[in-house]
C-alpha cells in the first residue's frame, strides 16, 4: 500500500513539473536512461545542458516529440484518398 502511494506521489509531482531531469523523462516516455542518454547523444531528442554536465528537458518539447510520427487511422486515410480524388477530379 505504501509504495502504491509513493508512486502517486511521484506521478503527482512529474505532472506539476516543466522542467525534467533525465529520470522525469525516463518515467514519462518509458524509454530507459541509456536510450535517452543515446538520443540526445544523436540530437534526436530536444534537450538543455545549461553547465555542460546536467541533462534538463522541457515538457511541452518532450511531448511533441513522442508525437511525431502520427500513424493515420483508416477513415483518417479514406478521408484524406477522399479529398485528394475530389481535388484530382476538378483538374
Amino acid at each position: 500500500m505504501e509504495e502504491k502511494i509513493n508512486q502517486i506521489l511521484v506521478y503527482t509531482l512529474l505532472a506539476a513539473k516543466n522542467v525534467l531531469t533525465l529520470d522525469d523523462v525516463s518515467l514519462l516516455t518509458g524509454l530507459s536512461k541509456s536510450h535517452l542518454y543515446k538520443l540526445t547523444c544523436n540530437r534526436q531528442i530536444p534537450h538543455y545542458k545549461p553547465n555542460g554536465k546536467q541533462l534538463y528537458f522541457d515538457r511541452t518539447e518532450i511531448e511533441a516529440w513522442m508525437k511525431q510520427g502520427k500513424v493515420n487511422t483508416i477513415d483518417e486515410s479514406e478521408q484524406m484518398a477522399a479529398v485528394y480524388l475530389a481535388k484530382a477530379s476538378r483538374k
